[in-house]
């Protein structure tokens, strides 16, 4: 699944277009590099997402093309 959706899908990030700005201004990394929005995320990725001052990590725990709002949280682990 390509970044930008899954950060929209996993609600990480609200809108999809929002989560692609963001992955074109470099303030989405991947396992620590800056990736494209059309990166193919995998599970056991590590994301970093810069929002503001506030910093954002979490790892891929499982990837799915749709989910309901309750189950969103089930996608990723935050991390400290």
């Amino acid at each position: 699944m390509r970044l930008d959706k899954y950060l929209k899908v996993s609600r990480l990030i609200k809108r999809r277009t929002v989560a692609n700005e963001a992955c074109d201004a470099g303030r989405v990394l991947v396992n620590g590099k800056p990736a494209r929005a059309s990166y193919d995320v995998k599970v056991g990725d590590t994301l970093t997402v810069q929002l503001g001052a506030r910093e954002l990590r979490a790892e891929v725990l499982q990837v799915s093309e749709t989910v309901r709002k309750e189950e969103a949280g089930e996608l990723y682990r935050i991390l400290e």
